[in-house]
Order: structure tokens, then sequence, then C-alpha cells
């Protein structure tokens, strides 16, 4: 069987030490006890290796120690990714100052992933970006994706 190709977007590793929203961080825990299993194909983009590397100390060293207990693949962010970026501002699904969210998406989408996975309720798991993101792979055909936070992905899993 297929391992599910999931897009990690960098809120998810940021809150693996996110002390003051404990649920959350737990259930991101858990979630990355089953990637050190190998039990999802792991994505993530430069931009997200970006942002992780503009955290502060220690938070940053924590992370990186996260970082290499998985397997990931690094997605580059090509002239293809930049132009889907470009087309969710576009459409006005979000606005030209969060293009590095824009490029997060993207880049999940271009790649294949079957979902990006994010606590950035703001700009990437609500309703307005899912269903612009659905139209846009539609009109493009790319393989539809899901949008959704780490909990989901657990499904409840003790």
């Amino acid at each position: 069987m297929r391992k599910i190709k999931v897009y990690l977007d960098t809120s998810v590793i940021s809150y693996l030490q996110q002390e003051d929203t404990p649920e959350r961080m737990n259930d991101t825990l858990a979630l990355w006890k089953q990637f050190e299993t190998g039990k999802y194909d792991i994505c993530l983009s430069q931009i997200t290796l970006d942002e992780v590397g503009e955290c502060h100390e220690p938070k940053r060293t924590t992370l990186y120690k996260y970082l290499s207990k998985i397997n990931y693949t690094k997605l580059e962010i090509t002239d293809e990714v930049f132009r889907v970026a470009n087309q969710i501002i576009d459409m006005g699904i979000l606005k030209p100052k969060s293009i590095d969210d824009c490029q997060h998406i993207a880049a999940a989408v271009v790649y294949g992933c079957d979902c990006i996975i994010s606590w950035n309720f703001k700009h990437i798991v609500n309703i307005k970006t899912i269903r612009g993101v659905r139209a846009i792979t539609q009109l493009e055909n790319y393989k539809n994706i899901d949008i959704m936070n780490p909990s989901v992905l657990l499904g409840g899993e003790e």
C-alpha cells in the first residue's frame, strides 16, 4: 500500500515546542512519532527550512534535532510552484503579503502531495483557502489535495 504523501508547513514543526498550547503540541508530538516510524512520505520545502532557521535559539536547534529524526523530501521552489503561488494571490485566495504561505500550498500541489498539514488557520487551514485550492487543482488538472491540521491526520489515535 502506498504511503500518504504529507506536506508539512513550518507551523507543524514549530508546535513541537510550543508549551503555551499543550494540546496542539501533544498532538504534533504524537504525529511526529508516526513520522519517525516512516508511516508517511513526508515533504517540506526550502521555505519551511528557511523559516525554521529564523527561529530563535534554543528553539531552532531543538527543531533541527526533530527534523533530523525523520526522513523527508525537500521540494524545490520551481517556476511552476511560483506560478501556482501567484495564482493563489491572483484569485484572491490569499494576499501578496502571504507569499510564503502561497508557496507552501503551491509546492504541495505541484509535487502531488496528498495533504497539507498545518496549524495556520488564518491562511491555510480554512474554508476559503481549501475551496480556492480545490478550484486551482481542478482548473489546472493537478491532483486534489486535502488541507488539515495535525489532529485530523492523527485520526483520533491514542
